[in-house]
């Protein structure tokens, strides 16, 4: 009784301050869907919603601890929710490799990671039955610069392959990532793109956005000219591969994509503008609610880039942050508050669960709820920042060091880099970008219509020319960034929910929030990357050695490689990672460890080759057949019912298949006998050690 009614009297501590913590439970549904190793029956569902309303029902009842109901109901509500997101977006993959006829209409164009120009598209028809064609496809052009614009019918002959799993057990899933977005089939094509129609009325916006773009780049030359269409329209098209390396590696990338920081700008900039420009009429300013219509026409501003730059998740994200802050503008309430972050949340999960997963989705809105949480804590603690010049600078500085150190660990975690002059790069760039390219864009963009845009493009040109020399410079000063190796799958969850904790809780208890945060970063180094991956598609095997991952090729399955080389915290090429290979027999790569003789032979010729294999030894081939000797060859056959391969350092085996489970995206195959026989011949060598 008394620890109940101490309970009871905690929560009552939080009354006021507990709404944060919907998107936070409503999340943990969320992700509690996606680790699953299998997809729910309907029965699941059913018991999960009644159990849901429920406890609902109970907590509504005000007794004793109905607070506590509230968090297993919603993550109740947001695993039925991600469930029914997954089942609503279904659509029919390929099974298999496909060459012939596509046609379709253009959705929307942009980059492969090897800077080759892509086409999404949707109307597809191929030479498959209705029932098995995709509802999109994506395809790389190959020396092909004359692209389609959005909404044209075209037509080409390409190679489409289904959407791959995961590089190594545990990665991220593609084929998931996929599955949302309806992608069905994913390649490339050699020949010229024909037009098969001309361009619709049904993507207006997009030939809008696609219009804008080419207009940017030819006003505005070189890499310049494509950061512009990148900033304005959201197509990255036009920069190059170089420039977004330097962006990265100087922690300034996040100004290439649309986000909540251009969202803020913009809005902000539109905000202040149209208060001043009312507050200069005086007869206005005393009779009309001046606050409230700068903040509709910076909605409206915000609505029309939402518009403009695509849609995409990351900058809807933005907009559903920045109308919220808005909207209690609106409604006279304060407009930067753990509650507003929490409500934009709540909004984009309860539209996307799937951007929970999302290195985006995760990095905003830490950054964002930091930065609410310690400027709060200034306000309320009275923190002096200096004289009035100088606060600023000060907020400036402080704004730049909370955020950057919020998403330090996401970033780290998923892109396994952690560029060390980032601070000193974003205090010389973001400045600029409010303060220069944002107005003099908005000022291009009033001045359109009097074909006088050249006076603001001409201002916004200095503005990025100088943030792509800051790119630059400071990613090339010596070790500008250092590679940490991929953490387990449970350090992100722990790491959050510890911060999250600290952030949202009210009272000293918050600091307990950083024992797990702590705990889990403790784990980060702990980590151990698995001594031998073999690729999904047979034509590649990593092993670790002393110096760091050996690679069984050094051409070829350069995707795969550069993300074990990434994962592992190694900032070796994949030619450099090839020449660490150390056991040859002829031409074919061997390596003894784990018990076991692994040998690669890629092709047929190699397959062939291996005449010395025994009985025991494991041969992977991307090709088809058997090698003399008896012993296990792992084709594409078989490694499509596993997916990719890893050997844990205590020799068990781990495949993709196993760490994915049989979701609706998975389209994993049963195991036949060579696979079980795999596992026997790893389980037999680990128990010999």
């Amino acid at each position: 009784m008394r620890l109940s009614t101490a309970i009871a009297d905690l929560l009552q501590a939080q009354r006021g301050h507990l709404f944060p913590w919907i998107p936070v439970f409503l999340g943990a549904g969320i992700g509690a869907y996606f680790s699953l190793k299998s997809e729910p029956g309907w029965t699941v569902y059913a018991g999960l919603a009644a159990a849901g309303l429920l406890l609902a029902w109970a907590a509504v009842q005000r007794r004793p601890l109905a607070f506590l109901c509230w968090a297993p109901a919603f993550a109740a509500a947001g695993l039925c929710l991600a469930g029914a997101r997954a089942h609503r977006v279904a659509a029919p993959v390929l099974d298999f490799r496909y060459y012939g006829p596509v046609e379709g209409r253009v959705v929307s164009v942009d980059r492969s990671p090897t800077d080759a120009l892509r086409l999404t598209l949707d109307q597809v028809r191929l030479d498959v039955p209705a029932a098995k064609t995709p509802e999109r496809v994506r395809i790389s052009l190959t020396g092909q610069d004359a692209v389609p614009p959005p909404g044209a019918l075209v037509m080409t002959t390409a190679h489409l392959l289904p959407p791959q799993g995961p590089a190594e057990p545990g990665g991220f899933d593609f084929r998931r990532h996929a599955w949302f977005k309806q992608l069905g089939g994913l390649g490339y094509t050699r020949v010229p793109v024909l037009l098969a129609g001309a361009p619709g009325d049904s993507v207006p916006v997009e030939r809008l956005r696609r219009e804008m773009a080419q207009h940017l780049q030819q006003r505005i030359p070189g890499e310049t000219g494509g950061f512009a269409a990148a900033l304005t329209a959201g197509d990255r098209s036009g920069v190059g591969e170089q420039t977004l390396a330097a962006l990265r590696k100087s922690n300034l990338a996040h100004l290439l994509a649309i986000s909540g920081l251009h969202m803020g700008l913009l809005t902000g900039f539109v905000f202040a503008a149209v208060r001043v420009l009312f507050c200069l009429v005086p007869p206005l300013a005393l009779r009309w609610p001046v606050r409230k219509l700068a903040a509709l026409a910076a909605l409206i501003a915000g609505a029309g880039y939402l518009l403009l730059s695509g849609g995409n998740v990351a900058t809807e994200r933005a907009f559903v942050m920045v109308a919220v802050m808005l909207g209690a503008v609106l409604l006279n309430r304060r407009a930067i508050t753990l509650r507003a972050v929490a409500l934009a949340a709540l909004i984009v999960l309860l539209r996307r669960p799937e951007s929970l997963l999302s290195p985006g989705f995760q990095m905003s809105f830490a950054a964002t709820a930091a930065l609410v949480a310690v400027f709060a804590a200034v306000r309320d603690g009275g923190v002096p920042l200096g004289p009035g010049w100088l606060r600023p600078v000060a907020a400036l500085v402080i704004s730049s060091a909370v955020a950057g150190a919020a998403t330090a660990p996401f970033a780290a975690a998923h892109f396994n880099t952690l560029p060390h002059y980032g601070l000193l790069a974003n205090l010389l760039a973001v400045p600029v970008m409010g303060t220069v390219v944002i107005p003099a864009a908005v000022l291009a963009l009033c001045l359109l219509p009097a074909g006088l845009e050249g006076i603001g493009l001409t201002v916004m040109r200095w503005g990025m020319d100088w943030i792509l020399a800051v790119a630059r410079t400071v990613s090339g000063f010596e070790g500008a960034v250092s590679h940490v190796t991929a953490p387990d799958s449970a350090v992100l969850p722990l790491f959050a929910s510890g911060m999250v904790f600290a952030v949202i809780w009210q009272g000293r208890l918050r600091l307990a929030g950083l024992l797990p945060a702590a705990a889990a970063l403790w784990i980060w180094s702990g980590a151990e990357r698995p001594p031998v991956i073999i690729a999904s598609s047979g034509g590649l095997i990593g092993v670790m050695e002393a110096e760091g991952r050996a690679l069984s090729r050094a051409k070829g399955q350069g995707f795969t490689a550069g993300i074990w080389l990434e994962n592992d915290g190694d900032a070796a090429t994949q030619p450099e990672a090839a020449a660490r290979w150390k056991v040859r027999d002829g031409a074919l790569p061997v390596w003894h460890g784990a018990g076991v003789r692994l040998v690669h032979a890629p092709g047929k010729r190699e397959l062939l080759q291996a005449s010395n294999c025994k009985e025991g030894d494991i041969v992977v081939s991307a090709a088809a057949g058997a090698a003399p000797g008896g012993c296990l060859v792992l084709t594409p056959g078989i490694l499509r019912q596993t997916g990719s391969i890893a050997v844990r350092p205590d020799g068990r085996l781990l495949t993709a298949r196993a760490a994915t489970g049989m979701r609706l995206w998975s389209g994993w195959q049963p195991e036949g006998p060579e696979v079980r026989r795999l596992r026997r011949l790893l389980g037999a060598a680990a128990a010999s050690q």
